[in-house]
């Protein structure tokens, strides 16, 4: 097992990953790990700190994660399922704190209960790469995610212009309170939605991206507020259990239904537009593949490695719904 260390740090250019585009204002090496080496042969553990499993999003995760260390020689990956709690995913982190492993992978439940465990394990000299959802503050080695706020403002958009161009009532369906994800998709469409002054947020209750919770959650909104005329949910599952709700109540005829992830799995969202409950998605890639080639380069070429990576989203419509599936390298 190895730890990093400064020392030696090698210059390193923007990273050609597939499907993303980097954002790198400044590069950033992980914490201090003194007399520790990287780069030799041997086995290097990498930790990776799950904030829910039950998420289909999530086990697509760990899949990509675990998928892409495989072809990496030495590496390892044990992954941790803090099941949304915040406090079992701090005990996780300081288990692998403990434990020393070479890099840490975390995707946080929330956002400040996890900063300070995401910092303790940087300042032990652990790289970290924070991967889909932020902490606060800057104390880990790279964060990888999409722009949540910008794809808000793309669904927003979208139903500005043409979903309810006459306007309309939405009812949201919004992640887990505290996730960066929810606070900057909530605000990104209502900037998305500004344009139209005829569209109005009617009630807006979060889902915590469960497909079940969202069902619940979307069956009480509707009975509250039969003029709805769409459903903005913060992920697919939460939409696809808005449109089972509707459906028990013989709505989902008059409704639409928009999600985000599209996930190229039989029971994700890009199968959901293409089979009529959705009207569009949202690609929100996991990332995974990409943590593992910068966990390569910090650890086996001793590089220094971007701050930030930002990973690309793509409108998924009916139109092109196919076409996605099979370019993502779909499923079944």
């Amino acid at each position: 097992m190895h730890r990093f260390s400064r020392p030696a740090l090698l210059a390193v250019t923007a990273l050609a990953l597939a499907a993303c585009s980097v954002e790198q204002p400044e590069s950033a090496p992980p914490g201090d790990a003194a007399g520790a080496e990287c780069g030799g042969p041997g086995e290097y553990l990498i930790g990776m700190s799950q904030a829910n499993n039950a998420e289909p999003y999530r086990e697509v995760m760990n899949t990509d994660v675990e998928t892409a260390a495989t072809a990496v020689e030495g590496f390892e990956v044990n992954v941790a399922d803090a099941a949304q709690d915040n406090s079992k995913q701090v005990a996780d982190v300081e288990n692998f704190i403990t434990q020393q492993v070479d890099l840490l992978i975390i995707s946080p439940n929330e956002a400040a209960p996890l900063t300070a465990a995401v910092a303790k394990a940087y300042d032990a000299g652990i790289p970290v790469i924070v991967l889909d959802r932020k902490v606060e503050g800057d104390r880990y080695t790279a964060f990888i995610g999409a722009d949540n706020t910008e794809i808000g403002r793309q669904v927003g958009r979208y139903y500005a212009e043409t979903l309810l161009p006459q306007g309309g009532k939405v009812l949201e369906i919004a992640g887990l309170p505290g996730s960066t994800p929810a606070a900057e998709r909530g605000a990104g469409f209502r900037e998305g939605i500004a344009s139209n002054p005829a569209i109005e947020i009617v009630a807006s209750q979060s889902g915590e991206w469960l497909r079940e919770k969202g069902q619940s959650v979307a069956d009480a909104l509707l009975k509250a507020h039969p003029d709805a005329t769409a459903v903005y949910s913060h992920n697919d599952p939460m939409a696809e259990g808005a449109y089972l709700a509707a459906d028990a109540a013989g709505r989902a005829g008059d409704l639409i239904f928009t999600g985000i992830d599209a996930l190229p799995i039989p029971s994700g969202g890009i199968k959901a537009v293409e089979q009529g409950r959705l009207k569009a998605t949202y690609v929100y890639p996991t990332g995974g593949r990409e943590a593992i080639e910068l966990a390569r380069q910090i650890l086996v070429d001793c590089a220094e490695v971007p701050k930030t990576t930002t990973l690309e989203t793509q409108q998924v419509t009916a139109e092109n719904a196919a076409a996605v599936y099979t370019e993502l390298g779909g499923q079944g």
